[in-house]
């Protein structure tokens, strides 16, 4: 086995997710991330922990394990039932892996969006217990990806190159320095820009991709250090949902649930996004944001702080994280934050504030084009 996933195994077991003795842990992958799979499952027994599997053939947006014939053949109560093992495991269960794994990236490109939302509706309550247990120390949940082909492709990268990235990205390419010491470094660091907020009100974000401006009065930024996101680097918070206002162009490609759009433009008024506009597929992008009454609010407002991520790949977990841009999520906001906005989306979207862009805290440039100030 590649001596890299073993160690990619033994962070997110031992730093990311701290599995204890005893802990019942939810493995989630498609079949192509077995050997990180094999790793965990080793690692996980090592821990003295229950290590239990739901392995995917096809897609993880279903929750029924074939993604491709459920969104073809389910009719509506099938895509109403609820997902039964799932709910259980985050219900009950320590702790959680989710390992981004695709075969294909764009398996449900031809798959009419209102069924997807129909099924996201489902699977609201997965998603709200895994924030709210979250939130009360009850429950360990970490995302992470295995590199395969389909996600070399997106990235425009060979299979090897990607694999190089993804390692690189997470710190576990090399022996030379202890991942765990890595990440707790980006930790320490990170901890001025999130004090930098504190005890703040009102946020602007101005540039030529954005006019935006909100209030983050009594809300706490977190400092995402690989805990809940293997590779991380990232500050955030909950914007106060009625206060968003202005506009912000995404110039750089968003990939979601298979459906690639460009040039989104979307205008904020009183927190609601108010215009939706998109160079393609832009009734899917409407759709979408119109799955239930928070989903075209904002639950998440953050800071890429890792410029090892030097390059856009079309997948959120790395491009949220990438120096010099700043991301928000349309749907659920996390309550640690602050946040009380509550849907069954989080759709992460980046822009790109490398350039002649700053972020103006109560009156005071913090930042300006794509870096902190001293």
């Amino acid at each position: 086995m590649d001596i890299r996933i073993t160690r990619m195994a033994e962070l997110l077991t031992g730093y990311s997710a701290q599995i204890r003795e005893g802990d019942r842990v939810l493995i989630e992958a498609e079949t192509a991330a077995e050997p990180l799979v094999r790793a965990l499952f080793e690692s996980v027994l090592k821990h003295g922990a229950h290590p239990f599997l739901q392995i995917s053939l096809s897609g993880q947006v279903s929750s029924t394990g074939l993604d491709d014939i459920f969104f073809e053949q389910a009719n509506s109560d099938q895509l109403n039932h609820p997902a039964t093992f799932r709910q259980l495991a985050y219900d009950e269960f320590e702790a959680r892996f989710f390992i981004h794994s695709s075969s294909n990236t764009r398996s449900l490109t031809n798959i009419d969006p209102k069924r997807v939302a129909q099924r996201r509706k489902a699977l609201k309550p997965i998603l709200s217990t895994q924030l709210e247990r979250d939130d009360r120390g009850e429950f360990s949940w970490v995302s992470t990806l295995y590199p395969t082909a389909a996600h070399a492709q997106e990235a425009d990268m060979s299979l090897e190159a990607y694999e190089d990235f993804v390692f690189m990205a997470c710190h576990v390419h090399t022996s030379d320095k202890n991942a765990v010491d890595y990440w707790k470094d980006i930790e320490k660091n990170q901890q001025k820009w999130v004090d930098v907020f504190a005890g703040h009100d009102m946020l602007a974000v101005r540039g030529p991709n954005c006019d935006l401006r909100f209030s983050i009065k009594e809300r706490t930024f977190i400092n995402a250090s690989g805990r809940r996101n293997m590779p991380d680097g990232e500050i955030f918070t909950g914007p106060v949902e009625d206060s968003v206002n202005g506009w912000i162009m995404f110039t750089l490609p968003i990939v979601f649930r298979g459906i690639e759009l460009q040039d989104v433009r979307i205008t904020f008024e009183n927190g609601r996004a108010l215009v939706i506009e998109a160079q393609n597929n832009q009734q899917f992008l409407i759709e979408t944001l119109q799955t239930d009454a928070g989903a075209s609010f904002l639950g998440e407002f953050g800071i890429g702080t890792n410029y090892r991520i030097g390059r856009h790949t079309k997948n959120t977990l790395f491009d949220e994280k990438m120096g010099g841009t700043f991301h928000v999520a349309f749907g659920a906001g996390y309550p640690k934050t602050g946040s009380k906005n509550k849907s069954a989306i989080h759709w992460d979207m980046v822009c790109d504030v490398r350039e002649e862009s700053e972020m103006i805290l109560d009156g005071e440039v913090i930042y300006r084009d794509g870096a902190f100030l001293d």
